[in-house]
């Protein structure tokens, strides 16, 4: 046992601790069982408690990284050896008492954070799961997710708890979708809905005007034929997926949302899509956010028109253009990634189409096997491009000229497993005055992954 406090001599025992706050363990002693103990304030044995195979997961995780910063087992051999002086040895007992006092108030925090995110299900309409998932302190925060797939149309409307912010109704052969379907006291913070996988054919343009928390709508796999104006303005949308419907027409300023800025995400890929209508001058309500559209696989002969849209991504793979000509992608000048792979019919590119394109940085050309070249100014005026996809089309041999109107360019992707990337050949040593270093294009053989297969074009 320790000595008294009163007073000390160089052969005495260690001091004890001085007295100081002690955190109430027993609040966690029920969550650990019989495996914590709390430490005493002085152990002479040095006993320090350590957590048995039988804690939590996530306190052996714990444990362990406490062990790595010398937490354990370090301190042992400082305390007892006897070829320290007593003040220093007292100096450092009184330091290893404050940190067992520390390891004390220390893991019912490592508790806190092992079970910091739980997972747990709640009562739930019948049929459906509900899944709480809790966050913060002591629990203090939580959403639910309520899965109600798979039913049948019967299920709507469902009530659902207060705290849902994921609704899941897919694939309940629903055919229409109104606002009194998605109403009730759970609906108004949803943040995520699922309906994809249903037989809609057409909503209302009321449908999702009571969700004003909404950043999430999955309506894929339907086979809606039309979209109503105005559909998403009273939703802060940032992801609308409205892949494989039968869409054939949509009006650009139909995402309009109350995102108050933030950026969109719109998927119209494998539709039936000939046309898109743009976004009207002097529209009532400003032009739709949308930064990444994807209108892959439709019946588009010509790139739509999409000026005054913020856009970085287009997609515009599988479509039967006719043509890429000046003026195409007039008012894109912030597009970042622009897909033409696998294009249906033979597109023939005119010089200067992509002259629109300033600060274009991928190209993507692939799966193009009939594209032949039309001369090395079809991508003059892509002075930011810094990757381009030729792979699987006819664009072999690369011209010569072709570096000189892509500036910045690192990359071209030719063949099968054929990269090339930008080599600059500084040329002789001491440079000579007015002399440029020589650029050209080193292409390896991917697949073969052999030296000898490189080549320089």
């Amino acid at each position: 046992m320790c000595a008294p406090r009163a007073r000390h001599r160089p052969n005495s025992s260690l001091p004890c601790c001085p007295p100081g706050p002690r955190l109430g363990f027993k609040l966690f002693s029920g969550f650990l069982g019989n495996s914590a103990r709390p430490p005493p304030p002085c152990s002479p044995g040095g006993g320090l408690w350590q957590p048995s195979p039988h804690s939590p997961p996530g306190v052996l995780r714990a444990a362990r990284g406490w062990d790595r910063i010398g937490g354990w087992g370090n301190r042992q051999r400082l305390r007892t050896d006897p070829s320290r002086g007593w003040a220093e040895r007292a100096a450092h007992a009184s330091r290893t008492c404050w940190e067992e006092r520390a390891h004390t108030m220390l893991w019912p925090l490592l508790l806190l954070l092992a079970a910091g995110e739980a997972q747990t299900t709640r009562p739930c309409f019948p049929g459906c799961q509900c899944e709480v998932e809790t966050f913060g302190l002591f629990d203090s925060f939580s959403l639910t997710r309520v899965d109600c797939s798979g039913l049948g149309p019967h299920i709507v409307p469902v009530p659902i708890p207060l705290d849902t912010a994921h609704l899941d109704l897919s694939s309940n052969r629903l055919e229409t979708v109104n606002e009194s379907v998605l109403a009730g006291p759970g609906y108004t913070t949803l943040a995520g809905l699922d309906l994809s996988h249903n037989l809609l054919t057409r909503f209302s343009p009321t449908a999702f005007s009571r969700l004003r928390y909404l950043e999430s709508l999955d309506l894929s796999h339907n086979g809606l034929a039309a979209l109503p104006a105005e559909s998403f303005t009273s939703s802060p949308l940032s992801d609308v997926n409205l892949s494989h419907n039968r869409l054939r027409e949509v009006s650009v300023s139909a995402f309009a949302t109350h995102s108050q800025g933030r950026a969109l995400h719109v998927d119209l890929s494998h539709n039936l899509l000939h046309s898109l209508v743009p976004h009207p001058a002097r529209a009532s309500l400003p032009a739709p956010t949308i930064q990444s559209l994807n209108l892959a696989w439709n019946r588009l002969h010509t790139v739509p028109d999409l000026r005054d849209l913020p856009l970085r991504y287009l997609s515009l793979d599988g479509n039967p253009l006719a043509a890429i000509g000046p003026g195409a992608f007039e008012g894109l000048a912030g597009l970042t990634h622009l897909s033409l792979g696998s294009l249906q019919r033979l597109p023939q590119l005119v010089p200067y189409g992509f002259r629109e394109l300033q600060g274009l940085q991928v190209l993507d050309l692939s799966s193009n096997p009939k594209l032949k070249w039309a001369g090395p100014e079809v991508f003059s005026g892509l002075g930011s491009l810094q990757e381009l996809d030729l792979s699987g089309t006819g664009l072999v041999p690369l011209p010569e000229k072709l570096l000189l109107h892509l500036p910045a360019l690192q990359s071209i992707s030719v063949g099968q497993g054929v990269q090339c990337r930008r080599l600059v050949r500084e040329g002789t040593y001491p440079r000579q005055p007015g002399s440029t270093p020589k650029v050209a294009l080193h292409c390896i053989d991917t697949q073969e992954l052999a030296a000898g297969g490189s080549d320089t074009l």
